[in-house]
């Protein structure tokens, strides 16, 4: 109709919180959080989980100052849940991604369609190799450019701990813990109940219950049958105690952490051994696969120290190992003998 009105543009209405993109994050909660949504929930790997993040978080980095504690935390912990962790490089910063798809050639990383959080949404990025870091532990040789996390290659131990957990939570809820029966004689129902209602609150006091002689089938009730009996169940027989640590030390073990740490007589010299062995054999070559991944794309030389930061070494035997290769050198000065040759012999190197 004349006059003819400029179409107005019409504005796109989003849903935030509970809405439709609170329910794809729900749908996808499982993935995000580790693709296995079990043995995650207990709290055996939070614990490991916890260590791990704790332990990067600290590291000594040199080379660049866009690898924050902060980022470190967030990074450990995906690698931890997760297997892999992706951030988006940007001029000023580098920024965590939630969730991410690849395209690969000759089985490498070509370019990213990346997905990151927003406090009201969240948006999609599109970027090359290059401009992404791309941390992975444990990849096959069938898809090398993802990973695969320790709690993943352990699902069948994951599942019974979850299983025994769940078990034992649903027991101590619906089992009769603690609870007695009393038998009483022949009574209406309306007595039994106001019997019972009596006996509620009275925790730790003895009760006296007057009784009638009854008679049934010729006779008085016999005094044995006025024994209260037990009905908490007994599940020491099911071996519950038994199998609960023994998934628990698996798991444990496959984070890298030694399950004598959690002991309830541990010592000090086991505790350090233990976490000598967790920083040594999990989290130092972690922390090298991220320096190699962030030298690579950040085009400058950067290292990764979890060690020092975390004492873990024997202070005593590097002391000693310090004294008697001052020993060595002196004695081999006295001799003639070159001091670099002397210390080729016993693996004393740079960087040993």
């Amino acid at each position: 109709m004349w006059p003819f009105r400029k179409k107005q543009p019409e504005t796109e209405t989003r849903s935030s919180g509970q809405g439709f993109t609170a329910e794809l994050m729900a749908a996808r909660e499982s993935y995000l959080a580790g693709r296995s949504g079990l043995g995650e929930l207990t709290a055996t790997v939070q614990s490991c989980v916890s260590l791990w993040e704790h332990g990067l978080s600290i590291s000594d980095v040199k080379g660049t100052e866009l690898l924050t504690p902060a980022l470190l935390g967030t990074t450990s912990r995906c690698l931890a849940l997760r297997g892999e962790a992706v951030l988006y490089l940007t001029p000023e910063q580098l920024l965590p991604v939630s969730d991410w798809e690849l395209s690969t050639r000759y089985g490498q990383p070509r370019a990213y369609r990346l997905s990151i959080s927003e406090a009201g949404g969240g948006q999609s990025v599109t970027a090359l190799a290059g401009e992404v870091l791309h941390f992975r532990i444990g990849s096959d040789a069938a898809s090398p450019w993802t990973g695969t996390a320790p709690l993943h290659r352990a699902n069948l131990t994951a599942s019974m701990l979850h299983a025994v957990e769940a078990a034992l939570a649903e027991a101590f809820e619906n089992m009769p813990l603690g609870t007695q029966v009393l038998p009483f004689p022949e009574s209406p129902s309306v007595d039994l109940d106001k019997l019972g209602q009596g006996f509620r609150g009275k925790r730790g006091r003895v009760l006296l219950r007057e009784s009638v002689n009854v008679t049934s089938a010729g006779g008085p009730v016999p005094n044995t049958d006025w024994k209260p009996s037990d009905v908490t169940p007994d599940i020491s027989k099911a071996m519950t105690a038994e199998t609960l640590a023994a998934s628990r030390a698996s798991i444990l073990a496959v984070y890298g952490v030694l399950p004598s740490l959690f002991d309830a007589n541990t010592t000090g010299p086991l505790v350090r051994e233990a976490q000598r062995h967790l920083a040594q054999w999990m989290l130092q070559p972690v922390a090298n696969g991220i320096a190699a991944e962030a030298s690579e794309k950040l085009g400058t030389p950067i290292k990764l120290d979890v060690m020092q930061p975390l004492q873990a070494f024997d202070a005593g035997g590097r002391a000693r190992a310090a004294a008697q290769v001052v020993e060595l050198l002196a004695l081999a000065k006295e001799a003639g003998v070159n001091p670099d040759d002397a210390l080729k012999l016993v693996n004393w190197s740079e960087g040993n």
